[in-house]
């Protein structure tokens, strides 16, 4: 399976954005802002349109941790369904099956909701799910299996995070997508129209 390898605190400090949605990869050394690298002291070169709409794109990937393919995929796909194309993506972003065992606050990151799924920790609607890019309908219910409700890292992040409020819990392991998420609940810094305009060239 294709993932994205490499450090998420350089590449938030390239893009300037929080990839891990916490702020984390910029308090270490008192708030680093400069990019990675040896010259990363200099100042950020001005972007023209094309650099901004990459940058924009590139951000959202990395946040949901896909793939170039898997991104433009889901994009074209968005696309076509009724409504503003820049919402729909977003939203079938947050509905993959790794993003919303993310947020059911069992999962510190993406990356952790994503092995977790990979090594068949949850149950789609009684059903084996491993597969972390299916898409969560609305009223599914997703559960955490049985054997995996003593993992210890499992325990000990869900007293740290809370559950989205487009999901219902329940119990305090099994979860139900009640509706999709509103545009002003996901993440501001993100501007989907540059995504959209990215694509429409």
């Amino acid at each position: 399976m294709a993932t994205l390898r490499g450090s998420s605190f350089k590449r938030s400090r390239r893009l300037g954005f929080s990839i891990l949605e916490t702020g984390k990869e910029f308090a270490k050394g008192k708030g680093r802002q400069t990019v990675p690298g040896q010259h990363g002291n200099k100042r950020r070169p001005k972007l023209l349109d094309y650099g901004l709409h990459l940058y924009e794109k590139q951000k959202v990937r990395y946040m949901y941790g896909i793939t170039e393919k898997q991104f433009k995929n889901t994009f074209y796909k968005a696309a076509k369904r009724p409504g503003q194309a820049g919402v729909n993506f977003l939203q079938m972003l947050e509905t993959r099956l790794d993003s919303v065992v993310y947020r059911t606050g069992l999962a510190e990151t993406r990356r952790q909701a994503r092995q977790l799924v990979n090594h068949g920790h949850f149950t789609l609607n009684g059903h084996k799910a491993n597969i972390p890019s299916m898409q969560v309908k609305i009223n599914d219910v997703i559960e955490l299996k049985e054997k995996s409700r003593k993992n210890v890292q499992i325990l000990e992040t869900k007293t740290r995070r809370e559950v989205a409020p487009w999901l219902s819990a329940s119990n305090e392991f099994k979860f139900i997508l009640d509706r999709l998420p509103e545009r002003k609940e996901l993440n501001s810094e993100i501007n989907e129209s540059l995504i959209v305009e990215f694509y429409s060239k």
